[in-house]
């Protein structure tokens, strides 16, 4: 099974399949590269027709979208960070407008996502440097998280703990957090980059431990009970890796997309790759999987394209 959609004239950023619906498949994307001008969220059908993936809803924004994530209390709606600050909350059964919108951000969102295990909030991150932390029936953030010294690139709920999550950023840390600490300072400091880090994401079925990759080339495993080093570290590779998933279903996979214009699944056991998609002809920025099909993933990319493929890959 494979399909495509071109997202013309906007660069894909991110790329996220709906938790509710096996069929739903929505991509933040920006024009001219994210520098300037406008962004557009596509939501897809995962059933393609005679051209490929079917665009179900469009929505433009007056700047570019740079992540989104999907709502675990609405299945129509989903929140995007966009590169004018603000955050948007969109309904797909509507059209033309966002039924909300946050700014306090006062530099280009980088990332969102929603609590899929409290459900109730969701955790935003920028290049102004602070994390929040939103609520999306009160029109303002509720905590704001301020430690990291520039560019906030990702930022990741924990799998087991409600209350915490985790940030990484340009200054080469990893901290995690937690909503109910009174001062608002990180519960722990992670360092071994060497270069700035831009996207994390938590095993799902060993919840201490989280991934990321850097700057520097390289990816790592980190264990939370242990912020003096990593577990894992692959690398150094030719090109610097954009985003890293794990595998809903098994412990033991890593989704990788980055700047050598392809996604590639990793054993984290033995450190080898075991799948490449490298049908993309720039950069890859967005990789996902779903959450109801066993080895299919989604990506996108600054060669304005949405791919949708199955991978071996499943335990």
């Amino acid at each position: 099974m494979s399909a495509r959609y071109r997202t013309a004239g906007f660069k894909g950023y991110a790329v996220k399949f709906s938790p509710f619906s096996e069929q739903l498949l929505a991509a933040a994307t920006s024009a001219n590269f994210g520098l300037v001008g406008n962004g557009q969220l596509s939501v897809l059908s995962t059933q393609p027709g005679p051209n490929g993936l079917r665009p179900l809803k469009q929505f433009d924004s007056q700047d570019g979208l740079f992540d989104l994530s999907w709502s675990e209390v609405h299945e129509n709606q989903l929140i995007t960070a966009s590169g004018d600050g603000s955050i948007k909350l969109w309904d797909i059964t509507l059209n033309n407008f966002p039924v909300s919108k946050w700014h306090e951000h006062t530099r280009e969102v980088m990332s969102v996502e929603w609590n899929y295990t409290a459900k109730s909030s969701f955790v935003s991150s920028s290049w102004d440097g602070s994390a929040k932390v939103w609520d999306p029936h009160v029109p303002h953030s509720l905590r704001t998280f301020s430690e990291h010294t520039g560019c906030v690139y990702s930022s990741s709920w924990s799998p087991r703990q409600s209350d915490q999550f985790a940030t990484c950023g340009e200054d080469k840390l990893v901290k995690l957090w937690s909503v109910n600490e009174p001062r608002g300072k990180s519960l722990a400091t992670f360092g071994g980059h060497m270069d700035q880090v831009l996207s994390l994401d938590w095993n799902k079925y060993a919840p201490e431990q989280f991934v990321t990759s850097s700057v520097d080339r390289t990816i790592k495993i980190w264990d939370i009970r242990n912020p003096r080093g990593q577990v894992a570290m692959f690398g150094p590779f030719e090109f610097s890796v954009r985003r890293v998933k794990f595998s809903p279903f098994s412990p033991n996979y890593i989704a990788t997309a980055g700047y050598d214009m392809s996604a590639s699944v990793w054993d984290v056991r033995t450190g080898a790759v075991v799948f490449v998609h490298d049908a993309h002809r720039e950069f890859v920025f967005g990789v996902d999987w779903s959450l109801f099909h066993p080895g299919t993933m989604a990506t996108c990319g600054w060669d304005e394209q949405v791919h949708l493929f199955k991978t071996p890959v499943i335990k």
